[in-house]
Order: structure tokens, then sequence, then C-alpha cells
């Protein structure tokens, strides 16, 4: 027996620039400003945060485009939400590592190797949804490449690394959060914004 399911207007775009967006906005302040400052208690409440809406958010989000892209065939409009699948899950799954070692106060050091990759994955991004002319995603995707460009610095200690880190999760999360605001309205309104 063979099941079809009808194609789906509605990937959960939203929802994962949204999580990334709040954790961005809530990591850049305490990186560029150094508030609030850091302390335990601190450290415990951002790493809950960051677990939670960047983290969870957008693993949710990877793995409903995968599913819908492999098994159920429902999200056939653009092969570039293949990226998106990639780069929720992963992004995902590395804010539960990022927010779980910040709440426990562990070394932020080998994250050096993670921007590394993070990097790459960024780089791919771009590339794609540039080619595909959708370049208000591939701007997001250079804002995070310079996210764990900085990322990169801080890690090793850099003060400099951190204040940049800080400024670009700031801005990326502003960008986010236009993101977000247009997937929404041209879902639920059938506006033409440009996402």
């Amino acid at each position: 027996m063979n099941i079809a399911f009808a194609a789906s207007a509605f990937p959960p775009l939203a929802l994962g620039f949204f999580g990334l967006g709040t954790g961005y906005l809530i990591y850049g302040p305490q990186e560029l400003a150094g508030w609030p400052e850091r302390s335990d208690r601190v450290d415990r409440a951002t790493g809950v945060w960051g677990i939670w809406l960047p983290g969870f958010c957008q693993f949710v989000t990877g793995m409903i485009l995968f599913i819908g892209l492999t098994w159920l065939q429902v999200f056939t409009s653009t092969p570039a939400l293949y990226m998106a699948a990639l780069a929720f899950s992963a992004y995902g799954i590395h804010w539960f590592a990022i927010g779980w070692n910040r709440y426990r106060g562990n070394d932020p050091r080998p994250n050096a190797g993670m921007c590394v990759a993070f990097m790459v994955i960024s780089a791919m991004g771009a590339t794609v949804f540039f080619h595909v002319s959708d370049w208000p995603v591939g701007l997001l995707f250079l804002g995070l490449f310079a996210v764990y460009f900085f990322d990169f610095f801080a890690s090793i200690g850099l003060k400099i690394g951190e204040r940049l880190l800080g400024l670009f999760h700031l801005l990326t999360g502003l960008w986010l959060m236009y993101l977000a605001y247009a997937v929404v309205m041209n879902t639920a309104l059938g506006f033409h914004w440009k996402v």
C-alpha cells in the first residue's frame, strides 16, 4: 500500500528563527556589555534558556523539516529546505551542548573546534541560499558565520572576540526576529515580505 501525503505550505521556519533569535538576544548583551554580570546564578539561567529556546526550537524545526522532506515528502516546494533542515538540526543540538556547558560552568575552550565546524555549515547555508536568490536567509548565514568566527576567538580567551561575538549575536538575533515575523505574516496573512 502506497500512502501519499498532501504538500504542506507550513514548514516550521518561524519556530526555528524565533528560538535562535531569542537565544542570541539573551546571550548578546552579556558578551557585548557584560550585562548581566556573569555569576553562577546567571550562568544557570542563560544555560537553561540556551537549551530550551535556541536548542529545542531549532531541533524540533529541523526534525520536522527532515521528516517532512524525506519520509512524508510534504515539503517539496524548494530543495533548499534540505539545507534549512540540516542547519536547524545541527544548530539545535549544538545549543543543547552550549546551554548545558553554560549551566554547569564548564570550560569554553573546547568550543573553538566547534566554531570551525559551524563556520563550515554557515558557509554552506550562505552558498545555498544566495544561489537560490533567497538573500534574507543567505544574509542570516553570513551573520551566523560571523558569530562562529568571533566565538572562536572568545573561546580561546580573547576579550575582543567576546565583545564582537556579543555584537553579532545581537545583530543576527534582530535579523532572526525579522525573519520569524516575516514568515508568520506571509503564512498567516498572505503578506509578501522577503524571506
